[in-house]
């Protein structure tokens, strides 16, 4: 009786939810570290640093003029998709002389947010070539930034050349829903891309 009463408690406790790493990234100024404070249910970490006179010559602020601060290291949050789903955000520095930071930020991560700005497209051609050559399943976000021209999907994935199997979304970063819907694709491309990979030949 002891031992059936020890199994049923066993039986009902909780299980430890399932937590994975995505990673944030894109160019200077495209919505990064908005895009984790919409959705994280704790307060971000954020490294923001103000833009300086020093970094005028290297801070291309064409398309973001009115942006004041730059992330310096990465943004953190944290967002629980459902009981059984934990997902810890972490988000990039957007400029190139922070991009030795992005291997250790890479480590562990299950997939990853490419935000996209229609106004400077090519600012997205360095994250998605990073991620292409770890190997790291990402998708496409745009970001439909006010007063910027709005595209089909297809036709960002062209102006992009991406593979056919990389997901493409619109979305506004400011707005919770919209970006959780993102890293929703995020998930659900990296376990498709997990369940395509052929399984390993026994010894």
């Amino acid at each position: 009786m002891v031992f059936g009463r020890a199994e049923r408690r066993r039986q009902s406790a909780p299980a430890e939810p399932v937590t994975l790493k995505i990673l944030v990234a894109g160019g200077f100024g495209v919505g990064k570290t908005t895009l984790v404070g919409a959705v994280s249910e704790i307060r971000p970490l954020r490294t923001e640093e103000h833009l300086t006179e020093a970094g005028r010559p290297v801070d291309d602020l064409h398309g973001v003029e009115a942006k004041s601060t730059t992330t310096v290291a990465m943004d953190f949050g944290r967002i629980t998709v459902h009981d059984a789903l934990v997902l810890y955000l972490f988000g990039t520095p957007g400029q190139d002389r922070f991009w030795f930071l992005w291997d250790e930020l890479a480590r562990g991560a299950l997939g990853a947010v490419v935000l996209a700005d229609t106004r400077r497209l090519e600012d997205s051609f360095a994250a998605i070539d990073y991620f292409e050559r770890r190997g790291l399943p990402f998708v496409v976000a745009v970001n439909c930034f006010d007063g910027a021209d709005r595209y089909p999907a297809e036709s960002v994935r062209d102006a992009l050349d991406l593979d056919p199997g990389v997901p493409v979304l619109l979305c506004d970063a400011r707005v919770q829903g919209s970006a959780r819907d993102v890293l929703v694709a995020v998930v659900e491309h990296a376990m498709q891309r997990s369940a395509q990979q052929p399984e390993p030949a026994l010894p």
